[in-house]
């Protein structure tokens, strides 16, 4: 193996327009359904060259033809002259000379050529790609070590190597430090149990700013996502025809504690780790104008938000209001039951970058933990209530029966809710429902922001949030 220097020449026409085509078949890309102006590059690497392959590391900006701005994006390029038939499905360009471009992360050979750079600490371009492990991690190399790409991410994309490590490559690339990798490192090295240990990082330097590429972090064998685990239980509960939610044999409740206190632990590591503050009066209100806001904006794209604006706004004038100031600090930011896994020993929280559509300033600072609490509470009502409007929409159901699987899937969601709430406070010696006016608060904005989502991408899913909002705008 050998590492040239890096490549100084643009993408060519080729790639650009291979590119083009290929971007948008890809679960990780942001822009579906914008148009696409032009590909081109903003930095590009190799970084080893094989008898047979290539691999290079890329930095691409997407334009587009409406008014929005432009995007980046990052790659890991494979180049061959034949293309084994189990790379096919990630061929992206034909290239002058015979070559084939192709996304390398699917290639056992080369995806092995980024554990041996983090086991090396190997550096490119003057410090602006460089890999590095953790000092007490052991990263598995040497012989090649077989890797697969899971198939459930949406914005990035992941590599797990023999079941033994994972290496998440993050796609959008934004100057600053990446808060996926800045908090598993922090919570890594406080000893929290409730994180994946971290192994190792891909960092850099773009517009000579820092910039996280990737972290390797141990892979969590023989887990279980926290949203399978509800919705199994949910339909355990439909099944059972007789039985309260507590005498099923797929009862969530004990589940649910034990997520709350691993929840509770991470937010008082991370507190510790990174500092906390206070949002002052001042603060209060600006927040309570910001879910304002966004409520106005929501309705512009769901009308079906208006019934609730008259209630919702309330609520938010009651956070405006509130006479004592609330902690913050740095939290998770997208917390739901699908970012949560459950080993044979404990819950661990993935993916610390919160919510992708916010710019990386936003999702770097500090908010309250209830935000956290909040989007647990709301992914509850989720896991029963898509649930239940599957069962509706299944066939008509007698009014009886729609009306017993309403009540059951309630109280399902809110003996899990209590629990949460109740395992939260036993690790963190404060109980978030006794600040029902910023949980809530921040709840009804989660529950607007859903609503939103639904009515863009999946409106057969409306009823989920707007059923939410009954019971929460009414506060019962």
């Amino acid at each position: 193996m050998n590492e040239p220097a890096e490549l100084d020449s643009g993408l060519g026409s080729e790639l650009a327009s291979g590119l083009a085509e290929w971007l948008p078949r890809q679960r990780w890309f942001a822009a579906k359904g914008r148009d696409i102006a032009a590909v081109t590059e903003v930095v590009r690497r190799r970084l080893c060259q094989f008898e047979d392959s290539e691999l290079e590391h890329a930095v691409i900006e997407v334009s587009y033809a409406d008014e929005g701005g432009p995007e980046r994006y990052q790659l890991f390029l494979g180049y061959r002259r034949q293309l084994p038939e189990k790379l096919e499905h990630v061929r992206i360009a034909e290239l002058p000379g015979g070559r084939t471009a192709y996304d390398a992360l699917w290639d056992d050979g080369l995806a092995d050529s980024l554990l041996r750079f983090m086991a090396t600490g190997a550096g490119f371009g003057d410090g602006a790609l460089g890999f590095a492990a953790e000092p007490d991690a052991e990263i598995p190399h040497g012989d090649l070590v077989s890797s697969r790409v899971p198939d459930a991410e949406q914005s990035n994309t992941s590599v797990v190597y023999a079941e033994a490590a994972i290496l998440k490559v993050f796609r959008r690339v934004t100057p600053g430090v990446n808060p996926d990798l800045e908090l598993n490192r922090a919570l890594h090295r406080a000893g929290n149990t409730h994180v994946a240990a971290l192994l190792g990082r891909i960092e850099g330097l773009l517009d000579g700013k820092a910039v996280g590429y990737g972290m390797l972090t141990q892979f969590a064998d023989n887990s279980a996502d926290g949203w399978a685990m509800a919705t199994a239980s949910v339909r355990d509960l439909m099944a059972e025809q007789d039985l309260r939610a507590d005498e099923v044999g797929g009862d969530f409740a004990a589940e649910a504690q034990r997520l709350g206190e691993a929840v509770a632990t991470v937010h008082a590591d991370l507190s510790r780790a990174l500092g906390a503050g206070v949002l002052s009066s001042d603060g209060l209100v600006a927040t309570a104008g910001q879910m304002r806001a966004r409520l106005r904006a929501a309705i512009r794209v769901a009308p079906e938000l208006e019934p609730y604006e008259n209630a919702l706004t309330e609520a938010y004038e009651e956070l405006a209001a509130l006479p004592t100031p609330a902690p913050i600090q740095r939290i998770h930011g997208d917390l739901h039951l699908g970012q949560v896994l459950r080993t044979p020993t404990t819950w661990l929280l993935i993916d610390f970058e919160g919510e992708p559509a916010k710019p990386l300033a936003e999702r770097t600072g500090p908010d309250s933990p209830l935000r956290d609490v909040a989007g647990m509470l709301r992914s509850f009502d989720y896991a029963a209530g898509h649930l239940l409007l599957a069962e509706e929409r299944e066939a008509p159901l007698a009014e009886e029966l729609d009306a017993q699987l309403r009540y059951r899937t309630d109280e399902w969601v809110s003996r899990n809710r209590a629990a949460f709430c109740a395992g939260y406070a036993a690790a963190a010696g404060a109980d978030p429902r006794e600040q029902g006016v910023l949980l809530r608060a921040y709840e009804l904005d989660k529950a607007v922001y859903e609503t939103v989502y639904e009515a863009r991408n999946r409106p057969h899913w409306l009823p989920v949030p707007l059923r939410s909002l009954d019971r929460l705008a009414t506060g019962s």
